[in-house]
């Protein structure tokens, strides 16, 4: 049996530090195409990149920004029909705090409101009304109706999930235990996926890179936080174990670096887009193990049915490295920014 890789793509507008203070606003396009020098590094390259390696992937795409950009053209409607259009799934994507903008003085309710973002929390009510809201701007975008969901920072309760089955959205990507462990332990899932409250679920795959004495170490696997030699290891192991199912984290905004919020001096980022290139050639070369799907093409087939929750690992000769090369690169990254600025 193949192992269906899915490599799901969170793709957000960003608040731009508009909450905390007023002479910033919110961050559109760029934060998604992630232009430098011209090219995007960031929207452009992954579709280049699955493109010329014949990937599908899922992009989970944001939709309460509206109530903040659709007095302004709307431009996340451009973005997720190209995305469709080159053959991509497009599913739903949600951040809550988006919905402060419904009223005239959201900056005041920034100012005073508990967790805007969470999921977690959240009424039943409130929960459908905003699914609602995201199945809404599909039909406006001429878009399929979402089957999937994921939810913003990866929150979730059971409310969440008796929301997503009365609004009839199949399956979700709501769980990540390193980002965000909700407590119940019903909800603890490292991999496989399992039958919640009539949604399955299909959880980002969070494995061990350390262990020390009783301390187990986690982390979710993404193409920003995880080094090509972890990620093979992983998809071996999974494949070798009969998961049929892996699900991997990024975000366009991932592929570059930046100094600021507005992306007025950034960089490509060359790590991380080796990364993906890698994990792309990759799925390609070993087409007869692996099939590169979006979630919803691999949900869809019965034999992606797992109830196993099995911790995968990788060795800590390749973690170290991974961990040196990112905080090397890191400081290069804002070395180079530096040079960029004062030279403007």
């Amino acid at each position: 049996m193949r192992t269906k890789v899915c490599i799901t793509i969170d793709t957000e507008f960003s608040i731009g530090g508009a909450f905390a203070d007023s002479t910033r606003v919110p961050v559109a396009e760029q934060n998604v195409w992630c232009n430098v020098n011209g090219r995007s590094e960031g929207l452009g390259f992954m579709l280049d990149t699955f493109r010329k390696y014949q990937v599908q992937a899922t992009f989970f795409v944001e939709t309460v920004q509206r109530y903040y950009f659709k007095k302004n053209a709307d431009p996340m409607r451009a973005i997720a029909r190209q995305i469709h259009d080159a053959g991509h799934e497009v599913e739903l994507h949600s951040h809550p705090c988006w919905s402060l903008f419904e009223h005239d003085d959201w900056r005041e309710r920034a100012r005073t409101a508990k967790a805007p973002d969470n999921y977690f929390g959240r009424s039943l009510d409130d929960s459908i009304r905003l699914l609602q809201q995201g199945i809404d701007t599909f039909a406006d975008w001429d878009l399929p109706r979402p089957r999937a969901f994921r939810s913003g920072n990866l929150q979730h309760d059971e409310n969440l999930f008796k929301a997503l089955a009365h609004v009839g959205i199949p399956y979700s990507s709501n769980v990540a235990v390193s980002v965000f462990d909700s407590g119940h332990p019903d909800y603890a899932l490292y991999s496989g996926t399992h039958e919640r409250l009539g949604v399955l679920e299909c959880p980002v795959l969070t494995y061990s890179d350390w262990k020390i004495g009783g301390r187990r170490h986690l982390k979710a696997l993404s193409i920003a936080g995880t080094s090509f030699a972890e990620t093979r290891v992983l998809l071996n192991k999974a494949q070798a174990a009969g998961v049929p199912l892996v699900v991997i984290l990024t975000h366009p905004f991932e592929y570059v670096q930046k100094d600021d919020l507005a992306y007025r001096h950034a960089r490509r980022h060359g790590v991380t887009q080796q990364r993906l290139t890698q994990l792309c050639a990759f799925l390609q070369e070993n087409n007869d193990r692996f099939d590169g799907c979006g979630m919803v093409r691999a949900a869809d087939d019965p034999a992606c049915r797992d109830e196993r929750n099995l911790l995968l690992t990788t060795p800590i000769w390749h973690s170290a490295p991974r961990m040196g090369t990112q905080v090397a690169y890191d400081y290069f990254g804002r070395w180079a920014l530096a040079r960029t600025r004062a030279a403007a």
